[in-house]
């Protein structure tokens, strides 16, 4: 009866704890791992199981040839602020469940639609897209299940899925320079009077060589609002890509005078280019005359 009595006073501590929504420790405690990879912000939120001396890829742990939903607990999920390439086929931007379907030559990855599924209620329908992986021998065993990044670029990386002694990898890329191009666009189009993002935007087209004449646009509206050696700077060097020189000098020349009457300590990391520019823009506009010359002869 002591007994009895036992069993039911745990029952009911356990029904209250939950009732409560006590925090209480998981075997399969939950992780988030986010990686910026150019202008794309990637986020995976998921549960972490470990070996606990358990064998991988047997009926009792994630078993070959079964969906499974690569984690534990809650479906993983897998979120991306733009479209991206995985393995070379597109998936939209947007919050997908990430599930696997692992074997010993090759993995099918699957990023689902629905970001509450489990193996039970999983529907091939619901894929967004799936892709092969190669899944190769790690150097050293992974305890704890892992989910990672590795191989960054500004454009690039690796989305790698670790345990035991088992590492499969999906390779991402982005394109940073079109969406990098829409972020500039578009905050000009939010904050069109607004002189830093104006020069920023203009600073961005100048780096890039994309719409010099655009660039000049904008740089010569953030000028106008408040003129810095700064924005001068940047617009003789879109001034100087255009090569029209002898505009490009004078406006290097008030950009230097400026900044030395300043009192910016930042001004100290612009001095060089700035004089390198007036010295340049002053040779190549010199010899603009002879230049001219020399291409107006005509051959005997």
């Amino acid at each position: 009866m002591r007994k009895l009595s036992l069993s039911v006073a745990t029952l009911c501590l356990t029904a209250q704890l939950a009732t409560a929504q006590i925090k209480l420790p998981s075997p399969s405690p939950g992780a988030t791992v986010m990686q910026t990879v150019g202008t794309t912000d990637f986020t995976v939120k998921y549960s972490r199981p470990s070996l606990k001396g358990r064998t991988l890829f047997t009926d009792a742990l994630v078993p070959y040839g079964k969906v499974w939903r690569t984690g534990a607990n809650a479906a993983t999920a897998f979120t991306s602020s733009t479209d991206v390439m995985v393995n070379g086929q597109t998936l939209p931007a947007g919050t997908y469940a990430i599930l696997s379907i692992p074997a010993q030559d090759e993995w099918t990855l699957i990023f689902n639609k629905n970001t509450s599924v489990s193996e039970q209620s999983y529907k091939q329908e619901e894929d967004a897209l799936r892709v092969k992986i190669k899944p190769s021998a790690s150097s050293e065993k992974v305890e704890t299940f892992t989910i990672g990044f590795s191989d960054l670029t500004d454009s690039t990386a690796k989305l790698n899925i670790l345990w035991a002694n088992v590492k499969a990898s999906a390779d991402l890329a982005v394109n940073t320079s079109a969406n990098a191009a829409a972020n500039v666009d578009k905050a000009v189009a939010e904050k069109p009077e607004d002189a830093a993002v104006l020069q920023a935007a203009a600073s961005y087209n100048l780096s890039k060589g994309r719409n010099l004449d655009q660039a000049l646009s904008w740089i010569d509206k953030s000028i106008t609002m408040k003129e810095t050696y700064r924005n001068l700077f940047v617009k003789s060097q879109i001034l100087g890509k255009l090569n029209k020189f002898t505009d490009a000098l004078p406006v290097a020349q008030k950009a230097l005078s400026l900044g030395q009457s300043s009192n910016d300590p930042s001004f100290a990391f612009f001095k060089e280019g700035i004089e390198k520019s007036i010295a340049d823009y002053s040779a190549k506009a010199t010899s603009l005359p002879a230049m001219k010359a020399s291409k107006g002869k005509k051959k005997a």
